[in-house]
């Protein structure tokens, strides 16, 4: 039976929204087949939450009683930093112990959407116009409202719709602008695309990278934030209502992303269709777990339950690791 650590967690503002992917996990994760063991990462708190146990770094090992628990593979539930973001795959790298989410260079990319937007620009992905400001710079925000209002101003480097705001006003823009310095360092303002939001889910499974159904996002909000991702202010309907070849168009993009990004485990993309182009918002390297998030939903559709979808996610870490 293999030993399984569920990260959960995190320094970030989604440590919440962490916590309870972890749980679902743990829940669902087959156990005749794995002992699987929550890891809350708190600051340089590395502990098992159900015990109190300290995790030995040296090793990545935890105490139960007189028996040592080494870890035969990282289950990533842990949103934010400091795992989406990068910083501590190399670790496992180092000790040889696979996860199932991106490595450190794909992750730590993803996760700054200026970056990501900048490495996909020479493929001919269409996106949206966008601009990146840093605190402490002055915002030239003429040359900003050239984007046309409204315009949507977000955090560079966070997720779960964390300090968004759509502005509608030139008046709005500074405040907006001022509210990401709550939650980041950088801030990514982009112009408006008026048209429906989908989203799609892809893994790699025995070497072929799967797209898994498409799911449209009908928010009941302005747009799919926070309230709409988590407090059941949103529809999502899955398989989205599209015709067929929207649909190749939309799992066509997704695949083509997964291998430009060189992503691994299961990754969601997010896009606005106008008329019939899918425009790329961003990308999801440990996205939302829980039944009711948008991958279980899909993973549901194209034929797996949690338990059989988890276990495939750690059995295609382990398949795939190169010690």
């Amino acid at each position: 039976m293999k030993n399984i650590a569920i990260l959960t967690g995190g320094d970030s503002a989604e440590r919440v929204i962490s916590l309870k992917s972890a749980r679902v996990v743990k829940d669902y994760l087959p156990a005749d087949r794995y002992r699987a063991f929550l890891i809350d990462v708190e600051g340089a708190s590395w502990r098992d939450p159900e015990t109190g146990q300290e995790v030995d770094k040296n090793d990545f090992s935890l105490r139960a009683g007189a028996e040592k628990i080494r870890f035969d593979c990282v289950f990533a539930a842990l949103h934010g930093s400091p795992l989406e973001n990068g910083r501590m795959q190399g670790y496992f790298d180092m000790l040889g112990i696979p996860y199932t989410c991106c490595d450190g260079f794909v992750s730590a990319l993803t996760m700054d959407k200026h970056h990501t937007k900048a490495f996909l620009a020479p493929e001919g992905i269409p996106m949206a116009q966008s601009a990146l400001l840093r605190k402490g710079d002055t915002p030239d925000y003429a040359k900003l409202l050239e984007m046309g209002l409204p315009l949507f101003v977000k955090p560079n480097t966070q997720g779960s719709s964390f300090g968004v705001t759509k502005v509608k006003t030139p008046e709005d823009l500074p405040s907006a602008i001022e509210r990401v310095w709550q939650y980041d360092e950088e801030a990514i303002v982009e112009g408006f695309l008026d048209g429906r939001e989908f989203s799609n889910g892809v893994l790699r499974v025995h070497g072929q990278t799967v797209a898994l159904p498409v799911t449209e996002i009908i928010p009941e909000t302005e747009f799919f934030d926070f309230a709409a991702k988590y407090e059941g202010k949103s529809r999502e309907v899955t398989p989205a209502d599209l015709p067929e070849a929207l649909t190749v168009q939309c799992q066509t993009r997704s695949r083509q992303l997964y291998e430009l990004l060189r992503c691994q485990g299961v990754v969601r993309f997010d896009y606005i269709l106008v008329g019939d182009c899918f425009y790329f918002l961003e990308a999801n390297t440990v996205p939302g777990i829980s039944p009711a998030s948008i991958v279980p939903q899909q993973a549901k559709a194209y034929g797996w339950e949690l338990d059989a979808f988890f276990a495939l996610l750690v059995e295609e870490a382990l398949e795939n690791h190169v010690k």
